[in-house]
């Protein structure tokens, strides 16, 4: 999903998208809907949510969220 779709659905959460990278946007997006906000925080092919809308930008190989 690239960007400004993901700006969209953060801005009909409420969410400020100005100057938010995309996977700070998802973590936002993730947890104004009541979900963990675990994108890119491992593998995602280990997390089993395949029916996750961010599980095919999460299985792109990209530098890992610390927590």
């Amino acid at each position: 999903m690239n960007v400004k779709e993901i700006q969209a659905i953060a801005r009909k959460h409420g969410i400020k998208v100005a100057r938010q990278k995309k996977a700070e946007l998802i973590h936002a997006i993730q947890l104004a809907e009541g979900n963990v906000d675990c994108f890119g925080s491992g593998p995602a092919i280990a997390c089993g949510e395949s029916d996750c809308l961010w599980w095919g930008d999460c299985m792109e190989p990209t530098p890992t969220r610390k927590r």
